[in-house]
């Protein structure tokens, strides 16, 4: 075999690799969705992140599932090293980077245990993250910033092997030195209960009873760090995604909505990311939809990011949030009447509300498959047919008194 052909044969190595690496990410994303219900697009967000090298809020109140999706996407990674911890205001430096070693101290040595902590993991989860204490908030910024820290002794920084570090918290910063910490977390993600009854009467049958043992598909640790130093950066950005790009910087602009040009050229590596999990060589205008987790401060701009990414690459999903909107004030509605007799519900029923979510069921689903006809995301799409299941259920369940888990997953 001549150089050519070995190097040939490196390649075609090198892209089996990358392959298969992306299928067991995207089987991996699949079984995740499985067990948590309505958090498809938040597993797959964590693990474009991940694959992206960059950090992720997770925000949402307790009991969400946030810290339990955090340690069993990660423990899908043979060979990682895996640290977490709950912040408070008063935690300091050495518990997150490295306790003093305390026999060594006898001997008169200065010296820190760095095993099992922070300075070796290669997935971090930081519970509470914006109660960061005052004395751990440069240590923190600098571990994620550079992947460093800076002994307590001195001495030379010790460079950490952190892929990416999964952050959550129950509420947004209030102070100056959270908010630093804030503009770190290039992908914000909110999380809430769930929504659809037939889901929350799933969630409580799975705690009597005793379920299959599911699939459980890993990765390698070697695989996925290849990923996020080769394949993914070597993914094609066409100048028709600068294009789109420049055109939504601009039209967010316009509505006040101001991103950091760091955080829009960091943006491009989860949109290459995004493209590797999906097992395409090329960015394509289905990527951008992970912007609307990135180009937003308060989630109240949240929709309005939103719907802009989705009117420039998406126009099913443009107006799939259309038909969410009614499906929200037919939910708002429902809220209002709470305490009214079961004949004044179910006249509402009959009259308004069963029509307009069926029709609303029907355009969803027609536009799901004209989407998927044409090789667009349907991610918002099923979010929104999720939402229009889950008010359906309520409406079933509360205004017509319908057993929640006979409510069958139906437009």
């Amino acid at each position: 075999m001549g150089p050519q052909d070995a190097q040939g044969a490196q390649v075609s190595q090198g892209a089996q690799l990358s392959q298969d690496t992306a299928e067991r990410l995207r089987a991996i994303s699949d079984e995740l969705s499985d067990r948590f219900y309505e958090r498809a697009d938040v597993v797959r967000t964590l693990v474009v992140t991940l694959l992206a090298g960059q950090h992720s809020l997770v925000l949402g109140p307790p009991g969400t599932a946030k810290s339990e999706m955090a340690r069993e996407l990660t423990g899908r990674i043979e060979g990682a090293s895996y640290w977490e911890i709950l912040l408070s205001k008063f935690t300091a430096p050495t518990k997150m980077f490295g306790p003093i070693d305390v026999a060594a101290l006898a001997r008169g040595e200065y010296r820190q245990v760095y095993d099992g902590r922070a300075t070796t993991a290669h997935v971090a989860f930081i519970d509470e993250i914006f109660k960061c204490s005052t004395a751990a908030l440069n240590e923190t910024l600098g571990y994620l910033n550079e992947r460093i820290y800076h002994p307590e002794s001195g001495g030379e920084p010790i460079r950490c092997p952190l892929i990416g570090a999964i952050t959550a918290s129950n509420e947004l910063p209030s102070g100056e030195d959270s908010a630093a910490i804030y503009d770190r977390l290039l992908v914000r993600i909110e999380v809430k209960y769930l929504e659809d009854p037939s889901n929350f009467a799933a969630l409580v049958r799975s705690a009597v009873s005793r379920p299959a043992t599911p699939a459980r598909t890993t990765v390698e640790l070697a695989a996925l760090r290849h990923a996020v130093t080769e394949a993914v950066p070597a993914v094609a950005v066409p100048d028709a995604i600068v294009d789109a790009i420049c055109t939504l910087r601009a039209a967010l602009r316009r509505k006040e909505l101001v991103a950091s040009d760091r955080r829009w050229r960091q943006a491009v590596g989860l949109l290459q990311a995004s493209a590797y999990l999906d097992g395409r060589p090329t960015v394509a205008e289905t990527d951008l939809s992970v912007l609307t987790h990135v180009l937003w401060d308060s989630p109240a701009e949240r929709p309005t990011v939103e719907r802009e990414v989705l009117q420039l690459v998406n126009p099913d999903a443009k107006e799939a949030l259309d038909l969410a909107d009614t499906v929200e004030e037919l939910e708002a509605q429902l809220d209002a009447m709470a305490g009214q007799s079961r004949e004044a519900l179910s006249e509402w029923v009959i009259k308004k509300a069963h029509n307009q979510l069926a029709m609303a069921g029907r355009r969803l689903e027609k536009l799901r498959e004209e989407a998927a006809g044409a090789g667009r995301s349907t991610a918002t799409i099923d979010r929104v047919t999720g939402r229009q299941r889950a008010v359906r259920a309520r409406v079933l369940t509360e205004a017509l008194g319908v057993d929640a888990s006979m409510v069958q997953a139906q437009p």
